[in-house]
C-alpha cells in the first residue's frame, strides 16, 4: 500500500528539508513554551528537579550477561530505564524554564548513553544473529527495540536543545549524530536482515515500534535529502510489512496492551509523515488505518478493562492523546470519545514515555482539556479477520452482562494456547477473565514458553479432552466460524478439535456460545463433540476473579469482583473504581449464577494465589480456578449457562 504510492510519488520533494523541519518549538522558542498550561510547565519542572545532580546508574556487564545466565531480565532494564526517565524529565524541565539549572544534568546524561556498549536491553541482544552470546557486539549493531527509543530520545533532545548545547561545545550535538549515523542510520539504510523489517520474517510490533523512532531520527538530523527519502521509502516497505500481518478489520492479535506499540506506534509514523510533508503524505483516509485505530474501542469492556486475548493484561493505561489525535486525524468520535473519557492516561510503570508522544501532547493539552465525551460502550463488535466477537447488554453503558469470545489460532503474536476462549464481565467488572501474562523472563519468548500457566489453555476457559490441553502452532486453529447478531441474541460457534493434539481423540469439538439479552441475560455455552474412545473425560475450566460458592446442586453462585475484602484487594494496588462500592473491607457486588448439569459433571474449586508484581496491580492476591469434571460419551453435548443474580453482601 505505502509503497505503491511512493513509487508514484517523488519523495524527496514531498518531505520538507530537515534544515526546514520544525514540528514542534525548540528551547530558543520561548513564547511557545511561556504559553503552554501552568500546571504541565510545573509538573515537567518538578520531575527535572528531582534528577539536579543525577548519577546515572552504571550498566554493567555481569547485569548484562545475567539475561543468558539466570533469565533475569530486570536487573539490567531496571538502571537502563532510570537513565532514560531522567533525561527525558530533564530535557522538558529545561525547555519549560531555559535556566541551565539542568544543563549540565542533561550533557551527563546524553554522554552516558553515547557511552554505552548497546542501547538495547539484554533480552534483545543481536535478535536471530547472537543467540547465546552474553555480551552485545559493538562491532556489529543491532537495533533492537530500545535503541530505536534512545535513538528518537537523542534525536529530539539534540532538535530541542541544540542552541543551549552548542554554546557548551559543538562536540556534545557532533557526537549525538556520530552515535545515530553509526547505530541507526548506517544500519538501517544498508541491512535486511533484521527481522523486524519483515524482508524475510512475519513481524509484530516490532516493526512500527522501531520504524517509528528510526522515522525521528532520519527526519530530524539527516540533512541528505536523497538519502532521507531513500530512508523513508524503505521505512514504508517495512510498514507495508506489518500491514500484511493484519486483517481488514484491523484488529491486533498481539492483544490490546501491545496496540499502543502496534497500532499506536504505526500512527505515530502517519502522523510524522503527515507533519514531514506539509499533509502532502498522508494515509489516514485508508480503510485498514482506520480500522487500526478503531480496534481500541471495539476492544474496550470499562474503565480501564479490556479484551485481554494474548499478552494482553485486562487493565490497560491508554495514552490518551495520542489516540485522541488519532481519532481526530481519522475522523472518528468514538475513538476520540475513548481518549477524553479514559480515567487514566498512560504510565508505564517499566518504559519511559518517548519524546515524540510527549511533544504533540503537550502542545495540543489546552485543545485536549477543553473536550469531553461519554465512554464509547458500542454493543457489538465481530472482527470477522481476527475472529473475536464482543456483545454488551445494551449500548451505550457498561451495565450488565458483557461477553468476549475468539477462535483465532495458536501461533499469534504474543500467543496464549486459547482458541475457543471468552471473558464474561458484569457491570462492566471481570467475573470470568483471561488471566493475563506475568513477569517477562527468559522462558517467556523460548521454548519454555507453554509451561508457563498462563500460557496454557487449563489455565483459560476452555476443556481438557481426554487429559489433553491444546498445542501450539499455526494449525492449531479454529475452523467453520460462526457469527450472527440480532437485537435480542448473538451467536457465535467454532470446530476448535484442532487446537488439540491427536491423543485428545477429538474429531469435532464445537463450542457455541449463545447471549440472551433482555430482562433477564444469559451466557449458555454448549459443546457437542465426537471423541474416538467409548469412554472419555472431559474438563470444563473456567477462571474467576471471586471466590466460587456451591448454591446448591448443579449451580455455582460467583460474586463480580475480587471477591475477598476490599482491604487486601487495595493492598495490590487496584483502584476502587474497578468494582462497584468501596467501604470498609466489605462491597456489595452483584453475583453470577452457573449452572450445569450435576449428573454429569463434579466441580472442584481452587484458589490461585498471586503474587507476580505484573498481576497484583490487577487482581489482587488471588484469583480462582473451576473445573467441572465428568466422563462422557464418544457422542454427546454439554451445556453450562451463566446469569446474573441480585446483588448481594459478603
Amino acid at each position: 500500500m505505502f509503497t505503491d504510492w511512493a513509487n508514484t510519488h517523488d519523495l524527496v520533494s514531498c518531505l520538507t528539508p530537515a534544515a526546514s523541519y520544525h514540528p514542534w518549538p525548540t528551547i530558543s522558542q520561548r513564547q511557545a513554551w511561556h504559553n503552554l498550561p501552568a500546571d504541565l510547565r510545573e509538573s515537567w519542572i518538578g520531575q527535572a528537579e528531582t534528577y539536579r545532580g543525577f548519577s546515572y546508574p552504571p550498566l554493567t556487564a555481569s547485569a548484562f550477561m545475567a539475561y543468558e545466565r539466570t533469565g533475569d531480565r530486570q536487573i539490567y532494564e531496571e538502571p537502563h530505564y532510570a537513565r532514560r526517565y531522567a533525561l527525558t524529565a530533564l530535557i522538558l524541565g529545561e525547555c519549560m524554564e531555559d535556566k541551565g539549572r539542568f544543563l549540565d544534568d542533561i550533557i551527563n546524561g546524553i554522554w552516558a548513553l553515547c557511552e554505552e556498549s548497546f542501547w538495547g536491553i539484554s533480552a534483545h541482544n543481536g535478535i536471530r544473529h547472537n543467540s547465546g552470546i552474553p555480551l552485545p557486539d559493538v562491532e556489529n549493531p543491532y537495533i533492537d527495540l530500545f535503541a530505536a527509543e534512545t535513538a528518537g530520545l537523542l534525536a529530539h533532545g539534540v532538535y530541542l536543545l541544540r542552541d543551549r548545547l552548542d554554546a557548551v561545545t559543538p562536540l556534545i550535538c557532533r557526537r549525538v549524530d556520530r552515535e545515530l549515523e553509526r547505530r541507526i542510520r548506517l544500519p538501517f539504510l544498508n541491512r535486511e536482515d533484521y527481522w523486524w523489517m519483515g524482508f524475510w520474517k512475519e513481524v509484530n510490533n516490532w516493526d512500527p515500534w522501531i520504524v517509528s523512532n528510526v522515522m525521528s531520527v532520519f527526519l530530524l538530523t539527516e540533512h541528505d535529502s536523497h538519502r532521507r527519502a531513500e530512508a523513508v521509502y524503505k521505512m514504508l516497505e517495512c510498514l507495508d510489512h506489518f500491514l500484511a500481518t493484519y486483517h481488514e478489520d484491523g484488529g491486533c492479535d498481539e492483544g490490546t496492551s501491545y496496540w499502543n506499540y502496534a497500532g499506536g506506534s504505526l500512527f505515530d509514523c502517519m502522523d510524522q509523515l503527515v507533519r514531514a510533508s506539509g499533509g502532502a503524505v498522508n494515509f489516514f483516509e485508508h480503510p485498514l488505518i482506520q480500522n487500526i485505530g478503531r480496534f481500541l474501542y471495539r476492544s474496550f469492556i470499562h474503565e480501564r478493562y479490556f479484551i485481554n486475548f494474548a499478552d494482553g493484561g485486562a487493565k490497560v493505561s491508554i495514552d490518551r492523546n495520542m489516540i485522541w489525535r488519532y481519532g481526530k486525524r481519522i475522523g472518528d468520535e468514538n475513538l476520540t470519545a475513548l481518549a477524553l473519557s479514559s480515567p487514566v492516561s498512560f504510565d508505564s510503570p517499566d518504559i519511559p514515555r518517548a519524546l515524540r508522544r510527549i511533544l504533540p501532547e503537550l502542545f495540543t493539552a489546552a485543545e485536549f482539556s477543553s473536550e469531553t465525551a461519554q465512554p464509547p460502550y458500542v454493543r457489538d463488535v465481530w472482527m470477522d479477520g481476527i475472529q473475536v466477537m464482543a456483545a454488551r447488554q445494551c449500548a451505550g453503558s457498561c451495565q450488565g452482562l458483557y461477553l468476549a469470545a475468539k477462535g483465532g489460532h495458536n501461533d499469534e503474536s504474543h500467543n496464549h494456547n486459547d482458541v475457543g476462549s471468552f471473558l464474561l464481565y458484569c457491570d462492566g467488572i471481570p467475573a470470568v477473565m483471561d488471566v493475563g501474562v506475568e513477569t517477562y523472563t527468559k522462558a517467556t519468548f523460548s521454548e519454555e514458553r507453554y509451561t508457563i500457566w498462563t500460557m496454557q489453555s487449563q489455565y483459560h476457559n476452555l476443556p481438557t479432552i481426554n487429559g489433553c490441553q491444546q498445542l501450539p502452532g499455526r494449525d492449531k486453529s479454529a475452523s467453520h466460524v460462526s457469527y450472527q447478531c440480532r437485537d435480542e441474541q448473538v451467536d457465535f460457534s467454532l470446530e476448535m478439535a484442532s487446537a488439540y493434539p491427536r491423543e485428545a481423540g477429538a474429531d469435532s469439538y464445537v463450542r457455541s456460545y449463545c447471549f440472551r439479552r433482555g430482562e433477564k441475560p444469559s451466557v449458555s455455552i454448549t459443546d457437542r463433540y465426537v471423541l474416538q474412545r467409548r469412554e472419555n473425560h472431559l474438563e470444563l475450566h473456567f477462571m474467576t476473579w471471586g471466590q466460587p460458592r456451591q448454591e446448591s446442586i448443579g449451580i455455582l453462585s460467583i460474586p463480580v469482583g475480587p471477591g475477598e475484602s476490599v482491604s487486601d484487594t487495595v493492598s495490590a494496588q487496584t483502584s476502587a473504581s474497578d468494582w462497584n462500592s468501596i467501604g470498609t473491607g466489605t462491597s456489595s457486588h452483584r453475583r453470577l449464577l452457573l449452572s450445569y448439569d450435576a449428573s454429569v459433571f463434579s466441580v472442584s474449586m481452587e484458589e490461585i494465589p498471586i503474587t507476580d508484581a505484573r498481576l497484583l496491580p490487577v487482581w489482587g492476591q488471588r484469583i480462582h480456578r473451576i473445573t467441572l469434571s465428568g466422563s462422557v460419551d464418544a457422542c454427546g453435548e454439554v451445556s453450562v449457562t451463566w446469569r446474573m443474580d441480585e446483588p448481594i453482601s459478603f
